[in-house]
């Protein structure tokens, strides 16, 4: 099956294949045109000698199988193959830390009875620390398919993890600390082992078992970095959530640009979560006969930035040259050349009070000091701020002072940010807290930050939906989660529903919600003709026990663009009535780009926000997404490629170049009149003679440009 999984705190993916002797052991996945029944027992009777590691026949039909290469070969010509595929490696990092900040806060808000209990919640993850004095009232079991045992225990030993006991803590601690839902029955799935390492044979296992133990709820803090709806992983969590199971997903920290949701996030049937920051104080730099004020962002591992006098700044560069004399100053780096800790210590070392590093492209970052414990703070801020400060304070020679400010509730810069291309629609869908979340970790507590924090959050919540109205279906589930949520506002309006969904999770009124709409949001998708007009259905139904009146209103106008909306209506108790809306564009006055807001449903006292995105032409989005090139487990002659497509293109090429030398090796592959979605296909390499490092360059073509995407690839030699 082509499940490619990675941890979304990572979001990286270990591009990589070889091709292995005729007497090496290696698993391949074989997916079938039936249930594996059959062709197990072909196997073992024809093949005796190959090891069959699990079978799947929920999410799909298939058989995870080691053995030799040479044996392996021989699977292929038996009947009931529909295909062969190898086994991926992807790698898990560390979310970042930060201070404290507890469920506590959430649960001290909630005014309703419901504790989660008798409602199953399986967290697909790196297991759970079963023996953590605050889970194990709560853990009821679960699957461990990195071992393929029965004992999901979190790594503790070489290679140790901690981010599913913190997710499962979020959802359902009962000690010491209370989760969102406190007597939920855990179930753990260890999907990634030691280094939070895992394969799609662990994760694709870890869907099944959590679909046949009867799941209420999935949590997955999984997904990768292409931004289409079409991929493997999006379409295992359609079928599960088909199947009857509501899930979770963290929508990623590759924010704050947009067109970054990765899936599985971009499953149109799941709840994709995005992470909020609560009001909080929060550190701010402010220069004497400057309105503007500088927001700095602490790094993990650093002491609290609590400095309480003015100082002056020096810039450094990427601390790679030597600099001068930093004596009870503030030193400013720019994002580069050496590691953030090997910058923070020069610096400390040379006498500084504390550092300051920039972005060396648009934006924020995270970042983190690798360990290294020192006694200043050290922060990170945005390439616009760091050049700021470059030219207000240290070309004018002025000094900067610390201030705290109280924030207001923000959508966290690292959450990723939709649309989601091919089928234009918004995600996230919601957001929980992600920034400073305290949790459960093996041998004790500890806070951390980032979406897959986020989504524990509302996967606790879920559970206490399905408690109080056992007979929901997961959409109705969700559509109580996005019609009661909260728009999360600047000063002058709210963030943009790329970047907060429906907006902030208001479990109070998602238990006992009075309007459901069936539509967490509008998407009128892509905008290419002169003349463009679209339709779509705006379903609500009433939970009142009396009749309600229900007007909408037009978004504000834009030039070009008009819209028509549906009179004033009543729907009866307990009745759904489906209105409509429509777009019409004329294309020739619109700016191209992503154009977004929100739809206002006002019924008596209560307004209802409906999130509606369109499309023109050209955005910011890659065309290109996850190229996939790998040999053949048969055969290093013979590769497989794979990549997902935003849009319909012209002409596409894929040149190989050498690694470090830049020589070209070649054109790999040549395709021309390709439509959007899900690319796959088998490739002639004999003739190529590749080994090593390489740069594939994909170029497309269409009506209109010429795009150029690099994606690093490993080639392993011939033996």
């Amino acid at each position: 099956m082509r499940y490619g999984i990675i941890f979304f705190t990572c979001l990286f993916l270990l591009t990589g294949f070889s091709a292995p002797e005729p007497n090496d052991e290696v698993t391949i996945i074989v997916e079938l045109d039936e249930l594996p029944e059959r062709f197990l027992k072909e196997v073992e009777r024809r093949l005796p000698r190959l090891e069959v590691v699990t079978s799947y026949d929920t999410i799909f039909y298939g058989v995870a199988i080691r053995g030799t290469a040479e044996e392996l070969e021989k699977v292929a010509r038996m009947e009931f193959v529909k295909n062969q595929h190898p086994v991926h490696i992807y790698e898990a990092l560390e979310v970042e830390k930060g201070p404290l900040f507890s469920t506590e806060v959430i649960r001290n808000h909630m005014r309703h009875p419901q504790t989660g209990k008798g409602v199953k919640v399986g967290i697909i993850d790196t297991g759970i620390d079963y023996t953590h004095p605050d889970l194990k009232e709560n853990f009821k079991g679960g699957y461990d398919t990195v071992d393929f045992d029965d004992d999901p225990m979190e790594t503790v030993e070489e290679g140790a993890t901690i981010h599913g006991t913190h997710v499962a803590g979020v959802v359902g601690a009962n000690g010491e600390m209370k989760g969102i839902a406190p007597d939920v029955d855990l179930y753990a799935y260890r999907a990634l082992g030691p280094g939070g390492v895992g394969s799609s044979v662990q994760v694709i296992a870890a869907i099944e078992e959590a679909v046949k133990d009867g799941m209420d709820v999935i949590n997955l803090s999984l997904g990768n970095d292409v931004n289409g709806p079409d991929w493997p992983t999006t379409h295992a969590v359609n079928k599960a959530v088909e199947l009857g199971t509501v899930v979770v997903v963290a929508a990623g920290n590759s924010g704050p640009n947009g067109w970054t949701i990765g899936s599985p996030a971009t499953s149109s049937d799941a709840i994709t979560v995005g992470a909020s920051a609560l009001s909080m104080k929060a550190p701010v730099l402010k220069v004497p006969g400057e309105r503007e004020r500088v927001l700095i962002q602490t790094m993990s591992g650093s002491v609290p930035w609590d400095l309480s006098k003015k100082y002056p700044v020096i810039y450094a560069g990427t601390g790679e040259a030597e600099y001068g004399d930093v004596r009870g100053k503030i030193v400013l780096f720019e994002r580069g050349g050496i590691p953030f800790s090997h910058k923070a210590l020069k610096a400390y070392q040379k006498g500084a009070v504390a550092v300051l590093i920039f972005n060396n492209e648009e934006g924020n970052f995270q970042g983190g000091l690798d360990g290294v414990k020192l006694p200043i703070p050290v922060a990170s801020l945005s390439n616009e701020a760091g050049n700021w400060l470059k030219e207000k304070v240290i070309q004018h020679n002025q000094w900067v002072e610390t201030i705290n400010v109280s924030l207001g509730d923000q959508v966290a810069p690292f959450s990723s940010r939709g649309a989601v291309t091919t089928n234009w629609e918004i995600k996230p869908d919601i957001l929980a807290p992600g920034v400073n979340v305290y949790s459960t970790v093996p041998g004790g507590y500890q806070s951390l930050q980032g979406t897959s924090m986020a989504a524990p959050h509302v996967a606790g919540m879920a559970a206490l939906i399905k408690e109080a109205h056992p007979d929901w279906t997961p959409a109705e589930i969700k559509q109580a989660l996005t019609s009661t949520a909260d728009l999360i506002r600047t000063e002058k309006q709210p963030f943009p529903p790329t970047e907060q969904g429906a907006g902030y999770v208001d479990l109070n009124e998602a238990m006992e919600p009075e309007l459901l709409i069936e539509q967490g949001s509008l998407s009128f998708g892509k905008i290419e003709d002169r003349i463009y007009r679209k339709q779509l259905p705006l379903t609500l139904r009433n939970l009142k026990d009396e009749p309600v009146t229900i007007s909408i209103e037009k978004p504000v106008m834009e030039s070009g663009v008009s819209w028509t909306v549906p009179m004033s209506t009543t729907i009866e108790p307990g009745k759904a009535k489906e209105l409509s809306v429509e777009l019409r564009v004329s294309a020739a006055f619109l700016d191209e780009g992503v154009h977004e807001g929100f739809l206002k449903v006002q019924e008596g006292e209560n307004a209802y926000s409906v999130p509606y995105v369109y499309v023109k032409e050209t955005s910011s989005y890659e065309v290109v997404s996850g190229f996939e090139l790998e040999t053949s487990w048969q055969s290093d002659r013979q590769a497989s490629y794979r990549f997902h497509l935003a849009e319909d293109v012209d002409e596409l090429r894929v040149d190989l170049y050498r690694a470090g030398t830049m020589l070209t090796a070649g054109t790999l592959l040549e395709i021309k009149d390709l439509q959007s979605g899900l690319m796959e296909g088998e490739l002639n390499i004999d003739d190529l003679n590749l080994e090593g490092s390489y740069l594939a360059i994909v170029t497309v073509e269409t009506d209109k440009k010429e795009s150029i995407y690099p994606f690093p690839i490993y080639i392993e030699g011939r033996r």
